[in-house]
C-alpha cells in the first residue's frame, strides 16, 4: 500500500490496511481468489476503498443473508465467477426450550467466544424473537456444534440449517438525520439518546459502549463512516452517511438507530 493511504484512516486501522495489502498481493501473484474472515461494515468499507484505489481486482461481500452486517469478502481476478458456496458461510440454529427460557444476543455471542474461537469466524446472530440463528465460517462449524451445549444455564443444541430455512430477523432500525457539533463518541451518544454529555461519558468510561464490536472507553474517540456503536441498555447507532457540514459548521449525519 502506498503511504498516503494511511492518512484517511485511524491509526488503529493501519494493521487491517496492511492485511488487505497482503490479500491483494496474494490474489495478484497467485491469480486465485482469496476469502476473508467476517468483516464489520467499517472494515468492509475500508477494504472496498483500498481495492478500488489500488487494484483492478474484483470483490464481492456475503454474510449468509440479504441484510447481513458482518460479511466475508471474496477478492478475485476478473476471469473468476464467484458462487455462493465460495463464501463458506454456514447457518446454525440454536435449538432450545423456547417456552421456558430466553436468549439474548450478548449471551449467544459470549458463549460462542468462550469456545476459544475468534470473533472474526462469526457473522451475524439473528432472531425473530423465538428462533435464533448464527452465521459461522464453514471451517469452524462442526467444532462449534460439538462444543456448545449450554448458553448460560439453558441447555441448547446447535444444528446446521439450509439457506432456505433462514429466519427473517426482526429489524427495528429507524433512519434519523441529525446535526452534531463534533463527531466525538460522547457527543453522538448524548445527542441521539437525549442524555447529558456527563452521563454519556460515564457509560463510555465504565465499558458499556462498543464501536464495531470492540469495547471503547474513550469519550473523545471520533466516529466515522459506517461505524456501529452499541450502548448497553440503550441500543445501537450506525453512521450511514456523512452529509457534509451546515453553515454553522455542524456535521450532518444520516444514522440508523436501534432503540431498546
Amino acid at each position: 500500500m502506498n503511504a498516503n493511504v494511511y492518512q484517511h484512516f485511524r491509526k488503529d486501522e493501519h494493521p487491517f490496511i496492511d492485511s488487505v495489502g497482503d490479500w491483494l498481493e496474494q490474489v495478484e501473484s497467485q491469480y486465485a481468489p482469496y476469502l476473508s474472515d467476517f468483516l464489520d461494515p467499517r472494515q468492509a468499507y475500508i477494504l472496498e476503498t483500498l481495492i478500488r484505489q489500488n487494484s483492478e481486482l474484483e470483490f464481492q461481500f456475503y454474510g449468509g443473508y440479504e441484510q447481513a452486517e458482518r460479511k466475508r469478502c471474496l477478492i478475485y481476478p476478473d476471469y473468476y465467477e464467484p458462487k455462493e458456496e465460495d463464501f463458506e458461510v454456514e447457518v446454525l440454529e440454536i435449538v432450545y426450550p423456547v417456552k421456558f427460557s430466553t436468549l439474548s444476543h450478548g449471551k449467544v455471542l459470549g458463549t460462542l467466544l468462550n469456545t476459544g474461537i475468534k470473533r472474526e469466524y462469526f457473522g451475524d446472530i439473528i432472531s425473530d424473537s423465538d428462533r435464533w440463528q448464527v452465521f459461522v465460517a464453514k471451517e469452524i462449524a462442526n467444532f462449534i456444534v460439538t462444543q456448545v451445549e449450554k448458553i448460560g444455564k439453558i441447555s441448547v443444541r446447535l444444528e446446521k440449517r439450509k439457506y432456505t430455512e433462514i429466519i427473517r430477523p426482526k429489524d427495528d432500525w429507524t433512519h434519523e438525520r441529525t446535526t452534531i457539533s463534533s463527531l466525538r463518541l460522547d457527543n453522538l451518544i448524548s445527542s441521539v439518546y437525549n442524555i447529558s454529555r456527563q452521563r454519556s461519558k460515564q457509560l463510555i468510561e465504565s465499558g458499556k459502549v462498543k464501536v464495531n464490536w470492540t469495547e471503547n472507553t474513550r469519550p473523545d474517540f471520533l466516529v466515522d463512516l459506517l461505524d456501529i456503536v452499541s450502548i448497553r441498555g440503550f441500543g445501537r447507532i450506525q453512521i450511514q452517511e456523512l452529509e457534509g457540514k451546515t453553515k454553522k459548521d455542524k456535521f450532518r449525519l444520516l444514522l440508523g438507530v436501534l432503540r431498546k
